[in-house]
């Protein structure tokens, strides 16, 4: 494999973390789908329905349960069409900033394929409140002066994302597992499914639909220019809806959440566990003499003039 075309597969592989590994984690969102909940009783996720408690307000309770636990242990996969399949599983922490550790492996997809030119399947990522940054292995570590961390700092995912570079900015710095509550407060489309085991765990069921960028508008400070922009973006990729599915225990705390959405390269899903609400989180930056700028990969791979 020729420098150049590792290094290209590397800038794929890293950018599609932005987009899915933390992502997935949760859409950001501060809507709020309506007035606020009264009594903020314990145990109020869907269970005390019938005394009084919408579904909207057992969820706002659910969101500020999750959001204070600060730090949990996640598991999950996704899919994208024919783009990318993979199994993520880590730990992360909220309180200051979203910090924590993630190993992804590339299950199947073009994704995976590249995964292979690079003599692997999988992608250590550690995530700071300002970069994260992807292990990318031996291979690419030759080819790389011997760097073995790739470092993508969120402005730079601003600035190369296009219009939606804000909102994802915000997404990659925000992301905790109480943001899929918010998006389905701030869509104001939820109902209680009702009360499911999940993983041996009593839990109640809460599914609406997203409508994608109606809540980029609510929950990001994008003018009418950047939104537009924003929402043709959306339309190239033939994502409009997502529909959103969250499992909360009796202790107010989401143990479970499904997202499931239609692109032009296919369907898009994740499913995710959380578990273990206040593990420790130790997560430290990488060296500096083992780590490559991503602006530096990138650069290499524009033609020379």
């Amino acid at each position: 494999m020729t420098n150049r075309a590792l290094r290209r597969a590397c800038v794929s592989l890293v950018a599609a973390a932005a987009l899915t590994g933390v992502a997935a984690c949760g859409g950001s969102s501060d809507g709020d789908g309506g007035s606020s909940a009264k009594g903020g009783d314990k145990g109020s996720s869907g269970k005390k329905e019938g005394g009084g408690f919408s579904p909207l307000a057992a969820l706002r309770t659910v969101a500020d349960t999750t959001d204070k636990a600060e730090s949990s242990k996640i598991e999950g996969t996704t899919v994208m069409g024919s783009q990318m399949s993979m199994k993520m599983n880590g730990a992360m922490s909220w309180n200051k900033g979203v910090v924590g550790d993630m190993k992804v492996n590339f299950t199947g997809g073009a994704m995976a394929q590249q995964m292979k030119q690079l003599g692997g399947s999988s992608i250590d990522y550690r995530y700071l409140p300002d970069a994260y940054y992807a292990n990318m292995g031996d291979e690419f570590a030759k080819q790389a002066g011997g760097k073995h961390w790739i470092k993508y700092d969120y402005e730079t995912l601003a600035q190369m994302a296009g219009a939606s570079g804000e909102y994802l900015k915000d997404q990659m710095e925000n992301t905790t597992p109480n943001q899929s509550v918010k998006m389905l407060l701030a869509s104001g489309d939820v109902k209680k499914v009702g009360d499911e085991k999940v993983r041996g765990v009593d839990a109640t069921h809460y599914s609406g639909t997203v409508d994608v960028a109606d809540l980029a508008g609510k929950s990001s400070d994008l003018d009418a220019k950047q939104l537009s922009a924003l929402k043709k973006q959306l339309d190239q990729a033939g994502l409009k809806t997502e529909k959103v599915d969250i499992w909360v225990d009796d202790e107010d705390l989401l143990v479970k959440k499904t997202e499931k959405g239609e692109t032009k390269d296919g369907t898009f899903s994740s499913t995710v566990f959380y578990s273990d609400y206040g593990t420790e989180v130790d997560t430290t930056e990488p060296s500096a003499g083992d780590t490559m700028d991503f602006k530096e990969l990138v650069k290499q791979q524009q033609p020379q003039s």
